[in-house]
């Protein structure tokens, strides 16, 4: 608990700060279309924010994922739909269903014969929001605080015997992102994790780091990199290393293709995910 609340504070700090930077940096526009300043940075794939950093009001986006990944005693395959929409100037929602399908227990292997398939489920819904509270141009730095809430459902073997609801993950995170020149990009995705179980009595904390590096290919928006998803979870440690690229098909929509690497994680091997990225043409008004 102690840990939680140093890290709220620290939150709170970097909000307050920035906020006091972001009064000499507010009034700066787009010279040549008259919008508030917006950098373009790269976002990762796998954990990707609610909206672009410095989002202008109006814009939409619609993603559509697919994972499948091997793990030790059967293969999941996950699926999301999201949708995202900058409702004003910096402040951007997300509505997410992520749905998660399993393949039979692999009984080949004498340590595999007593597995037992977990049940299918749709996941959750995951509503989000993120508010980037600073836009630095001359720094090429933009920095954002904002909140999931997500409400685990009930899987499909007990959606009969339970309620709906299963349990509540609360994630308050900051992100900080930077341009270095022309073409290379860093991000940082923290926050704590919290988790509410309705059929248990307590309550189970966790801390998330994603740190993310990209190379964008000059004059496109194409870029490849490599995203460190990390998670402490009392003593317990896991990451997962995702090199990735994405390419654009054409104006509006883009893909982004996402191997996974786990590192201290038992139960998960190799992973693979397809991102299709797709956004509407939006006017201003």
């Amino acid at each position: 608990m102690k840990r939680l609340y140093k890290s709220l504070a620290l939150l709170l700090f970097v909000m307050l700060a920035g906020w006091q930077a972001d009064a000499q940096e507010h009034h700066h526009f787009d010279e040549e279309e008259g919008l508030p300043l917006k950098i373009l940075h790269a976002e990762p794939l796998y954990i990707d924010l609610i909206r672009d950093l410095g989002a202008r009001k109006g814009e939409r986006e619609w993603n559509v994922g697919a994972a499948l990944v091997d793990r030790k005693n059967y293969d999941s395959y996950e699926f999301l739909v999201e949708y995202e929409w900058a409702i004003i100037d910096r402040l951007g929602i997300e509505l997410e269903v992520p749905v998660t399908l399993f393949s039979m227990p692999k009984t080949d292997e004498g340590e595999n014969a007593s597995a037992v398939r977990p049940s299918n489920r749709v996941e959750s819904l995951k509503m989000a929001a993120q508010y980037t509270f600073l836009v630095s141009g001359k720094l090429q730095t933009s920095l954002a605080i904002g909140g999931i809430v997500e409400w685990e459902l009930t899987d499909f073997d007990h959606i009969s015997t339970r309620n709906a609801f299963e349990g509540v993950l609360f994630n308050p995170f900051f992100i900080a992102a930077k341009r270095w020149g022309p073409s290379w990009h860093s991000l940082i995705y923290t926050g704590p994790r919290i988790t509410r179980h309705f059929y248990h009595s307590d309550w189970n904390y966790g801390y998330e780091i994603n740190t993310n590096i990209h190379y964008m290919i000059p004059d496109s928006r194409n870029f490849i990199g490599v995203e460190f998803n990390k998670i402490f979870d009392g003593k317990d440690f896991s990451m997962v290393i995702r090199p990735q690229m994405r390419v654009t098909l054409s104006e509006s929509t883009m893909i982004g293709i996402v191997p996974g690497i786990p590192v201290s994680r038992t139960n998960e091997r190799l992973s693979a995910f397809v991102r299709l990225i797709y956004e509407p043409p939006h006017r201003r008004r």
